[in-house]
């Protein structure tokens, strides 16, 4: 049996511990089992406990004292110094064969950019481990009201989809905060956006000089077809069972859980 993992992803305060508590608390309303594994060697629990820990491992600010390194040095050694213990997750991950994992990532994007860190994770957890896994990648809602910064956002996205080679599922988080009917109206355009469309709009409002750059970008998301975004409300659980039938079926969840036995059927002619 392959295991299930979703990795969190996402720039820091796009609301991806909100995430995988909101995952978490569906789960155990349901019946399901699941786990968050902390990948953030600067992160603290919040509403649920991480049932793996890398600081446990080593931690951002040990590092930062003990090299006087600063925080995004101290970062990239602390993921260095976890691809040569890997057996330590290895080991950490073993006690929960048949459950589910979520992993809480750093919001650095230069983890899976500049060095090839979570990519070497993955390949870790899907060769070695057996893990069938997915990313979501969170942008927050009212960052990306503004056009600009939701091509941006939507480069960033595709760099995690292009370089960690995953099923990948982009989310707007925190929509709850977009409050004026206008955002609330231009925010519905970015969900299942026109890239073209939106490129003009950009054109319009910003210097002659970026539009051919507008365009190529357009062009570029437009080619790749993953500007679609699923809303996310972390506190509405029946807006994250929506996102998790998504995570379900690109990870084929069901396909992965053992076969239950069938209840004893009594024979009418027996009794």
């Amino acid at each position: 049996m392959s295991r299930v993992g979703v990795l969190v992803l996402g720039p820091a305060g796009a609301g991806k511990s909100s995430f995988c508590n909101g995952i978490i608390s569906h789960m155990q309303a349901i019946g399901r089992r699941a786990h968050i594994v902390n990948l953030d060697p600067a992160a603290d629990p919040q509403e649920y406990e991480f049932t793996i820990d890398i600081r446990d491992l080593i931690s951002l600010e040990e590092v930062m004292e003990e090299l006087s390194l600063g925080p995004n040095g101290s970062l990239v050694y602390c993921f260095e110094y976890l691809l040569n213990n890997l057996d330590w997750l290895e080991e950490e991950i073993g006690d929960y064969n048949d459950e589910y994992l979520i992993f809480d990532c750093p919001g650095q994007i230069e983890l899976y950019t500049h060095i090839p860190v979570l990519p070497k994770i993955v390949h870790f957890l899907q060769n070695q481990m057996n893990f069938s896994l997915c990313a979501t990648y969170l942008l927050e809602a009212p960052f990306v009201v503004d056009t600009s910064k939701f091509f941006s956002g939507a480069l960033s996205a595709m760099a995690a989809m292009i370089l960690l080679e995953l099923p990948h599922i982009n989310i707007l988080s925190k929509v709850d905060l977009v409050k004026d009917d206008y955002s609330k109206k231009k925010l519905k355009r970015f969900l299942n956006p026109d890239p073209m469309l939106l490129a003009e709009e950009s054109n319009a409002e910003t210097n002659p000089k970026y539009h051919r750059l507008n365009k190529a970008i357009a062009n570029m998301v437009d080619d790749f077809g993953m500007v679609q975004f699923l809303p996310l409300q972390a506190k509405d659980p029946e807006n994250i069972a929506t996102i998790l039938s998504y995570i379900d079926d690109v990870t084929q969840w069901a396909e992965s859980q053992e076969p239950k036995e069938p209840k004893n059927v009594i024979d009418v002619d027996d009794e």
